[in-house]
């Protein structure tokens, strides 16, 4: 806990948001500098509350009364000891987590609750700027080698632990750079590349082996990690989009979300992207009312569009807690994400019905009209409208992974939701092939993916500690970055 009378005397308070008129105009995080007095007043609002529903909020558990505590007296160096025991990586939930922990503070009943997310943040950025973090390499080795496809916070999470546990880890990555949808799905106004790359760092000092380019079932056969690895374990994520299968969807500039938001990540990291998706002049609809959504609406503001509509099938959710989802349950209510401060409108209870283009095969207008609530969606007589559009986003979520290629080659079993099926172990339908992330349990939170990641790096390391070593070791597929 913090200061025992600290939740009466201090209210939850946030860093300021840049002014709009300044971040639309860069692709940089949105925040201001919070001192060090507020950040130990927010550990301080951490009350004595018994049970600590936070942790159990927590998909990774984190150990949140303690390294409140620790803030609120200054002992920084312990703090960031505490906060690492359960989070490799707090540098990404501090920034894009939604923060169930929040939603599940005993503060939070008849309160703001404590800013824990903030002090999460606060934590580690005072770690790295105090070098208090650094690489921590395993003190012998196993001789045991791990084989990791997918460089997202799940398979970031179990590279590490599996190294530090003594194994020789060598992660895969299709892309050209390392981080999965930290890098190329996250826009850099919520999330800045160099925060990865920092941790990168850590991690290939410990021993990390990277390998970008690496599309295992197309130019790396999967054979062959079979046979080099004694373990291979897939976090390769959840990539099958949701699609919208209406009349005119073969239109020119109509784009899933991961067509258009990985192209200007590579744009925020140098590179030249011919043909680039860009919201720049056009009128752009967005299709789903999530955070994905809420990115394509951000960079969409930077790309400098004519305007940007935001349609959502779900009726407007309230702005306070919903009495179907009382505390500690994750709230159902109105969140302001800070892209749509920035602009655009947001329509609720919409369905598309069709789109219709020019006579060049380009989308044109967006047919659509209004539902009533679900389960049903039921058409609302007399409620449909047209709306122009020269650019439609797609950003309706993910239906799992793909199972083409890899996952097929291996011959996987997948479960009723089109996901990995794995035992309690996280070890799928073959044997020495583990699965963790949203590729085992579907579209899911970061700080889920980092808790998945780590239970499965701890299911993979009792599982190597049973089965013997290779007597050969190729080299046939592993290079470092």
């Amino acid at each position: 806990m913090g200061k025992v009378t600290g939740f009466m005397e201090f209210s939850r308070e946030l860093p300021a948001r840049r002014p709009v008129v300044e971040r639309v105009n860069d692709w940089f995080e949105i925040y201001q500098d919070f001192t060090e007095d507020k950040q130990r007043e927010q550990g301080a609002r951490c009350m004595d509350c018994g049970v600590p529903f936070c942790q159990t909020g927590c998909p990774v558990n984190n150990i949140i009364p303690d390294w409140n505590d620790l803030v609120y007296q200054g002992r920084w160096k312990q703090a960031v000891r505490r906060l690492h025991a359960t989070n490799n990586f707090p540098e990404f939930t501090g920034r894009i987590c939604p923060a169930p922990c929040e939603a599940a503070c005993v503060l939070g009943i008849n309160k703001p609750p404590v800013a824990i997310k903030l002090i999460e943040k606060s934590i580690v950025e005072r770690g790295f700027d105090e070098g208090y973090i650094h690489p921590e390499p395993a003190e012998f080795k196993t001789g045991k080698r791990v084989a990791i496809v997918g460089s997202g916070p799940a398979g970031l999470a179990a590279a590490q632990q599996l190294c530090r546990a003594g194994h020789s880890v060598t992660v895969y990555e299709k892309a050209d750079r390392i981080g999965g949808l930290l890098r190329y799905g996250i826009p850099n106004f919520k999330l800045e590349k160099h925060v990865i790359d920092r941790r990168l760092e850590q991690m290939m000092a410990e021993g990390v082996k990277f390998v970008t380019g690496a599309h295992v079932g197309v130019n790396v056969a999967i054979e062959d990690l079979r046979r080099d690895f004694e373990v291979v374990l897939l976090a390769g994520g959840a990539e099958k989009p949701r699609d919208l299968n209406l009349p005119g969807r073969e239109l020119k500039g109509i784009h899933y979300a991961m067509e258009f938001l990985p192209q200007q990540n590579h744009v925020c990291e140098g590179d030249s992207i011919d043909g680039q998706i860009l919201a720049t002049g056009k009128r752009v609809i967005i299709i789903g009312g999530g955070d994905t959504g809420a990115d394509c609406l951000g960079t969409s503001h930077r790309q400098k569009a004519k305007s940007v509509e935001q349609f959502e099938i779900m009726p407007t959710p309230p702005n306070e807690r919903s009495p179907l989802t009382p505390w500690p349950l994750w709230p159902m209510q109105l969140r302001i994400e800070s892209a749509h401060e920035e602009g655009g409108t947001r329509n609720w209870s919409v369905s598309t019905l069709k789109f219709t283009g020019d006579q060049h095969g380009n989308v044109r207008q967006l047919h659509a009209m209004r539902v009533g609530p679900p389960p049903k969606f039921e058409p609302q007589p007399g409620s449909e409208y047209v709306m122009d559009a020269d650019l439609v986003l797609l950003a309706m979520g993910f239906l799992g992974p793909v199972s083409t290629g890899m996952i097929e080659q291996l011959g996987l079993v997948l479960d009723a939701r089109g996901n990995i099926a794995t035992d309690e172990n996280y070890m799928s339908s073959v044997e020495g092939v583990f699965a963790a992330g949203d590729m085992r349990r579907g579209q899911s939170l970061v700080v889920w993916a980092i808790s998945e990641g780590r239970k499965a790096a701890a299911a993979v390391h009792q599982y190597l500690s049973r089965v013997p070593q290779h007597k050969e070791a190729h080299a046939t597929v592993s290079a470092e970055q």
